[in-house]
């Protein structure tokens, strides 16, 4: 029915586009921050979730599909760089901080976009090897 760049894609979407409004970034005095508290956060994640979209809705560009999903890798993993620089810098406040699920987001999404990536190189390849036997 699909092919499983469809599912993976799917699944970054979800990761990126319903589970940061789920699951909280930390806590600081039992008060859980979500990703809207700043608008760097709001940016990339919605950036990502677009991109995602836009890669299962350009199914029949292969390699168009491949860039779209390596600059949400690189979106991601520009992200995971906020959250740990924010982690690192706020270790010495004086407010009770835990962090939260929703930090870790970004790294289930690499996982999936690196998957979707290797299934799209792997009908590519296959695409060119029937192109060869014509």
């Amino acid at each position: 029915m699909f092919r499983p760049q469809t599912y993976y894609l799917i699944g970054a979407l979800l990761v990126n586009g319903v589970l940061p409004f789920v699951f909280p970034l930390w806590k600081i005095n039992d008060k859980a921050v979500y990703f809207m508290s700043e608008i760097i956060y709001s940016a990339l994640f919605g950036l990502s979730t677009t991109l995602s979209l836009l890669s299962i809705l350009s199914h029949q560009k292969r390699q168009q599909q491949f860039v779209m999903g390596r600059l949400n890798i690189i979106l991601n993993l520009i992200l995971l760089g906020l959250f740990v620089y924010r982690t690192l810098t706020a270790s010495g406040e004086t407010a009770i901080s835990e962090k939260g699920v929703g930090m870790f987001l970004p790294i289930f999404s690499i996982v999936l976009l690196v998957l979707a990536n290797k299934a799209i190189k792997k009908d590519e390849d296959l695409v060119k090897s029937v192109d060869r036997l014509r």
